[in-house]
């Protein structure tokens, strides 16, 4: 998490805990915050951070489709699913800019090379705990980006099958519950008001 440089004056950061760095970093923070009557109230909270990261939304014009991933997710499965989702392409940042970031994970993931990738927009996806702020881009793909056969890769546990649907039948996954992530229902709601896929 960068260091909080927060221009806002109603917080004031007490003191923080690192509570875990394995996977990502979980931190407790006990702060002040001012609220609107003037007091001051200490809080604590226990944020997530997993870095930020990029996802995008692949789709075709002439074919009126769009490609999507599917693989495990652990969390899910812990929560009453079997795990298996269907999303929109997506990474973690690390080191690189959003655009960088999200063209290298659309080769890993999907075998897609593209050219013109758009950012749409940026949201914060689980604001109450995680950090992470979500780089949002689509970007039109065409039959002859294909150089490889995606799957993602395998030394980080990934093994991603590559999805081509309609933008209906996608979005009809989405009324049935067959898509349940947050990410790719935004930019597939997206894509339909914007005509993308049409």
């Amino acid at each position: 998490m960068p260091a909080v440089t927060s221009t806002n004056a109603r917080v004031r950061i007490k003191s923080t805990e690192l509570l875990s760095d394995n996977w990502y970093v979980l931190r407790k923070t006990i702060f002040d915050f001012q609220r609107k009557d003037g007091s001051w109230q200490t809080l604590s909270r226990e944020t997530y951070d997993r870095g930020n990261g990029a996802t995008i939304l692949l789709y075709n014009v002439e074919k009126k489709t769009v490609v999507l991933t599917r693989q495990f997710r652990f969390p899910a499965f812990v929560n009453e699913h079997d795990g298996m989702l269907i999303e929109a392409c997506a990474g973690l940042l690390d080191r690189d800019d959003p655009e960088t970031c999200i063209r290298k994970e659309t080769e890993e993931e999907t075998g897609y090379r593209i050219e013109n990738v758009r950012k749409v927009f940026e949201a914060f996806m689980s604001p109450g705990s995680v950090t992470e702020r979500l780089y949002f881009f689509v970007g039109e793909y065409f039959d002859n980006d294909k150089v490889g056969d995606g799957g993602g890769v395998e030394a980080d546990g990934e093994e991603i099958e590559v999805l081509e649907m309609t933008l209906d039948e996608a979005l009809a996954c989405v009324e049935s519950g067959a898509i349940m992530d947050g990410k790719t229902i935004m930019l597939l709601q997206y894509a339909k008001l914007r005509r993308l896929a049409e």
